[in-house]
């Protein structure tokens, strides 16, 4: 089957629209109308229910699309590496961070590359480990800041972070220094990403914890203002407070001690892009202390 419909396929659906497609691809109208029903005759079946509203899959299409959305892949991977060939740089490589931390050095590594590689289009994306762990498996991202997770990807470790209890500044474990993670069990938590595979859920579990979730929060900012306020305690990435106002909290090393590693996942070598290949070595030669 043709990468090109495929891709085509897979914009009218995101779209809603084939008009809106065919902009977005710098197609006619008709030129992705009729790249559409020949997709339709090759797979024997309706591919798009077309109505007022707009353009949905149709259950058929549904089962397909994950082939599809490879194909398409495999396709862009097709026209980089001929592109590469022939000494023409060009391509797209999505990059991110969990960590605001790395967002600097990131973003002066990403204007030196594309100083250098004018041609290679670069998305700066944002989202959790979980989120880009997520993206790595659909190759929807190419180089990502993350915490360590089991999968197929290549890592290069950045740094080892602890989770550190924020506290209020007149609990009374500061006194002690430390924070037993038994005690979370016991205090009013507030749960950051509540329901996602987070580096504190990971190791409540590995110490057979179960924390009273009393509060929930899906940003960070947000529960530092909750523990602040002495609504309860949280577990977080020490790497977090980056940036943050921390004057009315504290952080308590947690016994026992629990650390991460943070660091770059990337796809394998074998799938990687030549333009994605590019930005991680140009990368790794440039990493922060």
């Amino acid at each position: 089957m043709d990468t090109e419909k495929c891709t085509a396929l897979l914009c009218v659906i995101e779209s809603g629209s084939i008009t809106a497609a065919a902009e977005k691809l710098g197609y006619t109208v008709s030129g992705v109308s009729r790249m559409m029903a020949a997709m339709e005759t090759e797979s024997g079946f309706p591919l798009l229910v077309r109505s007022k509203s707009g353009v949905v899959p149709t259950e058929d299409c549904k089962r397909i699309l994950p082939t599809v959305k490879e194909l398409a892949r495999l396709g862009g991977l097709y026209e980089e590496r001929t592109s590469a060939v022939h000494g023409l740089e060009t391509g797209v490589i999505r990059v991110g961070s969990v960590y605001s931390t790395y967002y600097d050095w990131l973003a002066k590594t990403i204007a030196s590359f594309s100083s250098l590689h004018p041609g290679v289009e670069i998305r700066f994306l944002q989202g959790s480990s979980s989120d880009f762990y997520c993206a790595l498996t659909e190759h929807k991202v190419d180089f990502c800041i993350v915490s360590r997770r089991e999968g197929d990807y290549d890592f290069f470790p950045l740094r080892c972070d602890p989770l550190v209890a924020w506290v209020p500044k007149n609990h009374p474990r500061v006194k002690d220094g430390f924070y037993p993670l038994v005690d979370f069990e016991s205090e009013p938590y507030i749960d950051t990403y509540p329901g996602q595979e987070t580096d504190n859920e990971r190791a409540f579990r590995e110490n057979g914890l179960s924390p009273r979730g009393q509060f929930l929060s899906v940003d960070i900012q947000a529960t530092r203002a909750m523990v602040a306020a002495g609504l309860g305690v949280s577990l977080c990435n020490s790497i977090l407070a980056h940036g943050l106002d921390m004057k009315d909290i504290v952080e308590l090393e947690t016994q026992p001690r629990c650390e991460v590693e943070i660091g770059i996942a990337a796809p394998r070598k074998v799938v990687r892009s030549p333009a994605a290949g590019s930005f991680l070595r140009f990368s790794l030669e440039r990493i922060p202390n």
